[in-house]
């Protein structure tokens, strides 16, 4: 490998021109092996630009066969040619552009056809280089490479890679977006949205201290109860206390003694006056146009947790129930149309990832002739799309703490499959998987399935909206069973548990058990702390 071409010391600056400022140039690996991590702070350096890269090692040199490689694929989202620094503004803001894509290179001293002519490299173009990476609002990684081509002449490669977590970027006070192989001014809308992205890793609507909240203010019940099924999941240490303020402490949920918008959503008490987005709304319509008769209308303020149980119990008591006899067996199966584990998924995901900072917003779940449709305010985070939801995609949180509290106590994973999975139950019960589309600010997901009985549009409602009582105690006697199944299975199952795993309110659970116990299927065994459940077929 033959040696790097010398340079002559670099000539100090007039006295009439400052001299450069020291910035953060840090390093992103592009054309050579891969750095230490990058971080914010390192000062650039003019001597490292003389001898060949921003991160002070020697430079590989590229033969002509390789760099016409590197070269070939031409232009695209992430490669851009320059015939020489002389266009080396508009080179900056295509790297700019880079920044708040996917990352990407710009060759200086390459064609637009890819041919690589090189372009003298002075110590004055050096100092350009460096001057316009001061440019970079915040500051830029980047990765400046030289490269020799034809005699005497070189081609400066400068690479950066795609920053989600700190995007957006400017360049001489712009931000520039790639659509692609070309570079344009990002829309006003998007950069004010990318800039709200970038404050929200820190300070989001739901890590705010909650004004006026107190702990008087919040579910007691809830919140051990949380306790309580956190560390039956082993997600919370036993030796936490029965104190509410410790454990909304051990949650996140309460910062140096001030408790947050996050604990106010997922406990508070009061929430028509100090929280009104924490808004669940239920209906159900006649036919399939939202004009149609009203059946049965809810409008609830509530927490959380109560809005995922009041929210199944409404589907479990609203959509009929059929019966099939599966092949092979003489024993009838009671069923709904659409499975309550994917209802109570997607429930789980409006109530969790919604946005709660517009007062406005709300939950609904509407139930026509002809489908389900559960409404959550707020759109899908940046680079998820509605394709995505229905394959593999990661898990991108609008509110951490909030998610998070729930994966406490078992009900998510928050591995970002949960829709993967709801797709997957609704093809097992024979039914096409859920639609998901964005309208006027909601995401939208709709089961297609028949919600009436065959032949029969009113045969389960009354005039009132009310079910009928034969249809009411199927329904009953169908959570009964459910019960009696998981008791069988988990015998020290308390009721809060049992009512988060049916997707049920307390009370529901309760009155059920109770009537167990009274046709003498079920009986408890020890005390209610430390005892165990014991049913009878």
């Amino acid at each position: 490998m033959p040696p790097s071409r010398p340079f002559a010391p670099v000539p100090p600056p007039p006295a009439h021109q400052a001299a450069p400022r020291p910035r953060r140039v840090p390093v992103f690996p592009a054309l050579t092996t891969p750095p230490p991590p990058a971080t914010l702070g390192k000062p650039a350096s003019l001597e490292r630009l003389r001898e060949g890269g921003e991160d002070g090692r020697m430079p590989r040199i590229f033969d002509a066969k390789e760099l016409a490689r590197l070269l070939e694929p031409g232009e695209s989202p992430t490669l851009e040619f320059k015939r020489s620094t002389g266009e080396l503004r508009e080179g900056m803001q295509t790297i700019c552009a880079f920044l708040n894509g996917a990352g990407g290179t710009v060759f200086f001293g390459v064609r637009p056809d890819g041919r690589p002519e090189g372009q003298q490299v002075s110590d004055q173009t050096l100092r350009e280089i460096a001057q316009a990476t001061e440019r970079f609002e915040p500051p830029a990684h980047l990765s400046i490479r030289r490269i020799r081509a034809l005699a005497g002449r070189e081609v400066v490669a400068v690479s950066v890679e795609g920053r989600q977590d700190v995007r957006p970027f400017t360049f001489e006070g712009r931000p520039y977006e790639r659509v692609a192989s070309a570079t344009r001014r990002m829309p006003q809308a998007k950069y004010e949205r990318l800039l709200l992205e970038r404050g929200h890793a820190v300070r989001r609507w739901e890590n705010l201290p909650a004004e006026g909240l107190t702990l008087k203010g919040l579910d007691r019940k809830e919140i051990l109860r949380t306790r309580e099924l956190a560390i039956q999941q082993n997600r919370i240490s036993p030796d936490t206390s029965r104190d509410i303020g410790d454990v909304l402490d051990r949650l996140g949920l309460r910062v140096d003694g001030v408790l947050t918008q996050a604990a106010q959503v997922l406990y508070g008490t009061q929430l028509l006056s100090h929280c009104p987005q924490c808004h669940l709304k239920m209906g159900r319509f006649r036919g399939t146009e939202i004009t149609g008769e009203i059946v049965d209308n809810r409008q609830e303020h509530m927490h959380a947790f109560a809005m995922v149980r009041e929210g199944m119990a409404f589907l479990e008591r609203t959509m009929p129930l059929g019966a099939r006899f599966p092949k092979g067996t003489v024993f009838r199966e009671d069923r709904f149309p659409v499975p309550l584990e994917a209802l109570r998924e997607i429930l789980l995901n409006a109530v969790m990832h919604r946005d709660y900072s517009y007062y406005a917003g709300y939950v609904a779940i509407v139930v026509f002739d002809d489908r389900i449709e559960i409404q959550s305010y707020g759109r899908l985070p940046a680079g998820v799309t509605l394709k995505q939801l229905s394959g593999s995609h990661l898990s991108e949180l609008r509110n951490p703490l909030i998610a998070e509290t729930f994966h406490r106590t078992g009900a998510v994973e928050c591995w970002g499959r949960g829709t993967n999975r709801v797709i997957a139950m609704c093809r097992r019960h024979g039914m096409a998987p859920p639609a998901f589309e964005e309208r006027q600010g909601f995401l939208i997901a709709t089961f297609k399935a028949p919600m009436i009985a065959e032949g029969k549009p009113s045969s389960a409602w009354g005039v009132s909206g009310k079910m009928s009582g034969k249809m009411s105690g199927k329904m009953s006697g169908k959570r009964r069973e459910r019960i009696l199944d998981l008791l069988a299975d988990r015998a020290e199952s308390s009721i809060p548990e049992l009512a988060q795993l049916l997707g049920m309110t307390t009370r529901s659970v309760e009155r059920d058990i109770h009537r167990l116990r009274q046709e003498g299927r079920l009986n408890r065994v020890g005390p209610d702390k430390g005892g165990r459940w014991e049913v009878k077929r």
